[in-house]
């Protein structure tokens, strides 16, 4: 928790920080990348170019002071971003670089606001939140058997499967002979792509199907001018290798076996079918009801998958909403397309979402309505976006 000497001068500076996030983010990533250029490999270009990126670490910092002035439990946040963290490779000593370069921005935005006393408030911020992430990162990279500066295997692709009219899926088996790795259900990957003449990205894409001790599979869809999912439609072919990481994340099937409720948009199908092939083996008794949307039928990824699973369990629903049925000119986030008056929700329902974030802000805000908490609803964010604004703008 926070000092009692820093405690005020968060509370009294929390708001001015959240009213400059945009410009201390911008500060940060400009110096942080333009003197350790290195470090692009770690976030995509794509999310930097569009301004994604930049709000993630900065926003996350001062939510996580706003929940150390409230009382509120941060788990949830570090959990999130070690799991996130785990699946990038990230390691202890690049937080001393990161802080100095955040604290840095922080002063340039804020000048003469920024006292000997508030700079040290705001340090400690970032260590506390940095403590509890190395802790957790160090817990989750020993449970996964990683050790040493190099978390990635080599895996072959054993088949490349057409899922849909832009989605491909990857059956990956180890390279180096040795066991295909346990994960939850509703866990991802990273994938290391070495872009010809572009350095490495990376990318992280849901296991989409359930662990089966022999393969791992990913369901890519391609993303207009996106590098990664370009490259791993147009180039890689079976036989060829790709660095992969351990599996990672906190969109994981809860124990109990209550009605199951897994809500997906577009490629956000990907978890959900994991967690469904795991349901249909382990709970074969469980009730559980499959809601997706997407542009049309032609683009429906795993849609046969989905049914094929479905079939195996007692009691199973599945709905679907296509985008053909709406007005050409709405955009394309998949926001609203889903009737949650004609989903039945049972009110002990556990429920996963995963897609565009306008979507599943949309169905969160629908499901309230039914009487279904927070805490019964799950969900998976990629990318840089915020699930909501990390900070107040008062305290």
């Amino acid at each position: 928790m926070l000092s009692a000497s820093s405690a005020p001068i968060i509370e009294a500076t929390l708001p001015v920080v959240g009213d400059h996030l945009e410009a201390i983010s911008g500060v940060f990533y400009q110096s942080m990348i333009g003197e350790n250029p290195e470090l692009l490999n770690l976030f995509s270009r794509s999310a930097q170019a569009t301004g994604e990126q930049r709000s993630a670490l900065a926003g996350a910092v001062a939510a996580y002071a706003g929940r150390l002035l409230h009382g509120e439990p941060e788990s949830h946040l570090v959990e999130r971003i070690a799991q996130r963290h785990c699946a990038l490779g990230i390691r202890p000593a690049q937080y001393t670089m990161v802080g100095r370069y955040l604290l840095g921005a922080v002063k340039q935005v804020l000048g003469d606001a920024v006292t000997p006393p508030v700079a040290a408030a705001w340090d400690e911020v970032y260590w506390l939140f940095a403590a509890q992430l190395i802790g957790r990162e160090a817990r989750l990279y020993a449970e996964a058997g990683v050790d040493g500066s190099d978390p990635w295997r080599r895996y072959t692709v054993a088949n490349k499967i057409l899922e849909a009219q832009d989605t491909v899926s990857f059956v990956l088996t180890p390279a180096d002979g040795r066991p295909v790795p346990a994960f939850a259900p509703g866990q991802y990957v990273t994938v290391a792509a070495d872009l010809p003449g572009d350095g490495t990205q990376l990318r992280q894409y849901s296991l989409s199907q359930a662990s089966t001790g022999g393969t791992l599979r990913i369901t890519v869809r391609r993303v207009p001018g996106g590098a990664v999912s370009g490259y791993l439609h147009d180039t890689v072919a079976v036989g060829d290798t790709l660095r992969i990481s351990q599996p990672f994340g906190d969109l994981t099937l809860r124990p109990g076996d209550d009605p199951l409720l897994l809500i997906s948009a577009g490629v956000g199908i990907t978890p959900m079918a994991s967690i469904l092939e795991h349901v249909a083996r382990t709970q074969p008794a469980r009730e559980v009801t499959a809601v997706h949307a997407d542009r049309s039928p032609d683009r429906h990824p795993l849609r046969v998958d989905m049914s094929a699973t479905g079939a195996r369990l007692r009691s199973f629903r599945s709905l679907v909403w296509y985008q053909q049925a709406l007005p050409a000119a709405e955009p394309d986030t998949y926001a609203g397309r889903v009737d949650l008056d004609r989903v039945p929700v049972h009110p002990d329902a556990d429920v996963y979402l995963c897609g565009p974030v306008p979507f599943m802000q949309g169905v969160r805000a629908g499901l309230h309505l039914r009487g279904i908490p927070d805490d019964r609803i799950h969900y998976e964010v990629f990318g840089s976006e915020q699930w909501r604004r990390p900070v107040p703008v008062a305290v």
